[in-house]
């Protein structure tokens, strides 16, 4: 798949998480913060079946043999989903997304710097330092226009 195809499908999937913030804070809203971050899981698991039984061609069982540390993945999107359900009702979904990509965007330049998790190591670089500069006063400007 070309690239410039993988970036728009990339960027259509970062437009989806802000929609998946704005429904899941509703969620959380009428039934519980909690209770809204496990039925949002247990409805994407269930979909994942789904789509598993369907189109899946990996090993399932091989999970097992995997390092540990490869299965800390779930334990960090339900803690993301909780709490992006938390704040969206007190901070708005604007808000809450732009922390949340630069809160990415700065565990991702320290994950490339290191070529932790077996990825190849990528300089963090004065650029990228005033890109993450730049981003951080976008989030001032953007959390202090609602508050």
């Amino acid at each position: 798949m070309g690239k410039i195809i993988m970036l728009v499908i990339v960027l259509l999937a970062g437009m989806g998480q802000g929609m998946q913030a704005a429904v899941n804070g509703s969620l959380g809203k009428k039934i519980g913060s909690i209770e809204g971050a496990f039925v949002s899981f247990f409805t994407g698991t269930v979909m994942l079946l789904v789509i598993m039984l369907i189109w899946g061609n990996g090993s399932l069982s091989t999970v097992w043999q995997v390092p540990k540390w490869n299965l800390i993945g779930g334990i960090l999107g339900a803690i993301y989903v909780f709490i992006v359900i938390l704040a969206v009702p007190k901070i708005g979904v604007t808000s809450a997304i732009t922390a949340v990509i630069i809160g990415q965007l700065m565990m991702s330049v320290i994950i490339d710097h290191n070529g932790w998790f077996g990825n190849e190591a990528i300089h963090f670089t004065y650029k990228k330092m005033i890109g993450l500069v730049l981003l951080l006063a976008g989030l001032y400007f953007v959390f202090s226009d609602k508050h």
